[in-house]
């Protein structure tokens, strides 16, 4: 596998592993802490983002016609 494959996987399984581990928002939980989750799986989320569309343009070119099409 090369590298960017290697990196996105990483990437990936990090954003995953952010999301999975969210903080079930209820009477107990502080909002300080939830805070501090949400912007650490949002940051996580918009470095994926931002590795997918700068290695992997063609994907999201794909992505935005397909979007499109949900409109037209």
């Amino acid at each position: 596998m090369d590298k960017k494959n290697l990196e996105v996987i990483k990437m990936l399984r990090s954003l995953v592993s952010d999301v999975q581990g969210a903080p079930f928002p209820d009477d107990d939980l502080k909002p300080e802490l939830y805070k501090i989750w949400y912007e650490h799986a949002q940051l996580a989320a918009i470095q994926c983002f931002e590795y997918l569309n700068a290695n992997f343009p063609k994907e999201q070119e794909q992505l935005d016609k397909s979007i499109d099409s949900l409109f037209d």
